[in-house]
């Protein structure tokens, strides 16, 4: 988070200032006083908000981002602070107040991990998944150049691939109870909705099988084949390659 706040930077009298601010207080043991001068002072809040937050002193660093919004509003910091503060909907705010500030995708990537820390197990309410892979897609939509892309196609491949999986997980079990038409949708589904899920070797071998409990060979036999030749290290392909022995036997 830091580098984003790094081209907001004290002058050296300002530091100063501060340096005598913090010694003073560090004496005394008491709340540190803060400068007269509101220049001065926003400045300094804005230090021990970041110094807070790099030690994971939340709810200090909070107090200090939170004097900045609250106190000085004619601040240059106080976009900052405000981002530094900002919850799902605190980020939403910032982005429509600063709608040109260049740290939006900043913003627009935190907005979508307050919803990917909500995620939960596959087999779960995927509810907070959508919503966190909606506002990814909203990020590579309006910040395609941005310098934290990567990280962001990351996460979003990690909430993707939970989605898919709880899809999976229903399609295993239909399998399981031998319901095969719901077996059919599911795992058709993960295909055609997200053909890179991490764990596609498993969605193929499984609709294979599906085809083949359902008494359609030809058309599990070339899924079956897929699964050998795509998916060398594919925790499925030994009963791939056995099944496709069997099939082609046939």
């Amino acid at each position: 988070m830091n580098k984003y706040f790094s081209d907001v930077r004290p002058s050296l009298a300002a530091a100063g200032c501060m340096l005598l601010v913090l010694t003073a207080a560090g004496c005394h043991g008491s709340k540190p006083r803060l400068p007269p001068d509101p220049a001065l002072a926003d400045q300094f809040l804005m230090e021990r908000g970041r110094e807070a937050l790099a030690k994971k002193r939340w709810t200090e660093s909070r107090e200090f981002f939170r004097q900045i919004v609250d106190n000085y509003s004619a601040s240059p910091l106080r976009p900052a602070a405000k981002l530094a503060l900002a919850d799902a909907t605190e980020y939403r705010e910032y982005m429509t107040f600063y709608p040109t500030d260049p740290k939006n995708d900043y913003a627009q990537y935190n907005l979508a991990m307050t919803y990917f820390k909500q995620m939960k197990r596959p087999d779960r309410d995927q509810t907070a998944t959508k919503e966190a892979l909606a506002e990814f897609d909203t990020f590579f939509q309006r910040f395609p150049n941005s310098p934290m892309t990567a990280e962001v196609r990351e996460k979003w491949r990690i909430a993707r691939d939970r989605l898919s999986e709880g899809s999976f997980l229903v399609g295993v079990g239909y399998f399981k109870r031998k319901w095969y038409p719901g077996a059919f949708d599911r795992f058709n589904e993960v295909i055609r909705e997200d053909p890179g899920f991490t764990h596609i070797d498993g969605v193929y071998y499984y609709l294979a099988e599906t085809f083949a409990r359902a008494d359609r060979k030809g058309e599990a036999i070339p899924l079956f084949d897929r699964v050998v030749k795509e998916y060398h290290d594919s925790e499925y392909l030994p009963k791939a390659q056995k099944r496709l022995q069997e099939l082609t036997a046939q």
